[in-house]
């Protein structure tokens, strides 16, 4: 993709989206579109020193592109509703879904090649396993509203005709992805802003127990991917976009808890010191034990980049961003 290329992202004010923007201001893209409701002012400092061209609200996005007649190059649509506890499916059908589709039929209809943010919440508690095969997608039972909302979009896009699909397109499950940008997050941030404010504030870090007889208290397993690793993939893709398709995006290594706690303490050159609680009521029945992304669809379309350890990423995370209260 040329340097100069206009590209729409959506999502620019949030974690993922921001964190994109600088990346791609890193490789040279500054022609940058950024849509979002930049109505908060905890996500300022995310996106307020980056390179871009203009900024609209999602409210008015399409009426914008139409009528100012701007011609798009590339589309990252990552705004979404991402909280896992809304259960107003309402909004989440109104943020993920619709919304979603209003950007699809866009590009459609335009041209336009587009990568969008999918999630591993569509997996639900893995009984089929977490192969991005589309075969399944039909099949899938997510455990929550925000993962149905992902879900139906990953179904509706699969049964779009060829003649109106985008110029290219990708959905990528985003796994659990951590890093910097995620401050304004609040319950929705990673467990490891969370930890770490908790060694700030006392020395000590609450895990959620299990409630299952198979896994050890701190041992649920989680695919953690750092956010620069995200955006490597959605940059490359810019390039090496498929004709269409579904792809995991996660590590392809299920990490614990406890592991990725105590990478934290040793960032800090502490002794870990973990406690146990019980897991919410209004989450405990949808909680995921066990989630590993199944790469090899990814790797097979061409991406043979390493995907950074937990331990450099957490080290990453917690010495250049966390410690500073920086953005990036």
């Amino acid at each position: 993709m040329k340097k100069n290329a206009t590209i729409l992202l959506t999502g620019a004010a949030g974690f993922i989206g921001s964190y994109l923007l600088g990346y791609l201001n890193e490789q040279g893209y500054e022609n940058i579109i950024l849509s979002d409701d930049f109505s908060r002012e905890d996500k300022f400092p995310n996106w307020k020193n980056k390179k871009y061209t203009r900024i609209i609200n999602r409210d008015a996005l399409f009426q914008r592109l139409n009528a100012e007649f701007i011609r798009l190059d590339f589309v990252f649509h990552l705004g979404a509703r991402t909280d896992t506890t809304e259960f107003d499916y309402s909004v989440l059908e109104r943020l993920n879904l619709e919304y979603s589709k209003k950007i699809w039929q866009y590009c459609a209809s335009h041209k336009v090649p587009l990568v969008y943010a999918s999630s591993a919440a569509t997996y639900g508690a893995g009984e089929l396993g977490y192969k991005d095969d589309e075969e399944l997608v039909d099949d899938l039972q997510p455990l929550n509203p925000y993962g149905v909302s992902k879900n139906e979009f990953d179904k509706w896009v699969l049964s779009q005709p060829g003649s109106k699909q985008p110029d290219g397109w990708a959905g990528l499950k985003f796994f659990n992805v951590y890093g910097p940008n995620e401050y304004h997050k609040g319950r929705m941030a990673s467990v490891i802003l969370h930890a770490f404010r908790q060694i700030q504030s006392g020395g000590q870090v609450k895990l959620f127990r299990s409630h299952r007889p198979d896994f050890k208290d701190g041992e649920q397993l989680r695919d953690f991917i750092y956010v620069k690793d995200v955006a490597a993939v959605c940059t490359w893709l810019m390039d090496h976009l498929p004709g269409g398709g579904i792809y995991n995006l996660g590590t392809g290594k299920a990490r614990s808890f406890n592991d990725q706690v105590k990478a934290i303490f040793s960032s800090l050159s502490l002794t870990p010191d973990i406690e146990y609680i019980d897991t919410p009521e209004d989450i405990r029945d949808k909680y995921q034990y066990f989630t590993e992304a199944d790469m090899d669809k990814l790797r097979e379309a061409g991406y043979n980049q390493p995907f950074t350890s937990l331990e450099d990423g957490v080290a990453d995370y917690v010495t250049n961003y966390l410690s500073k209260t920086a953005y990036f």
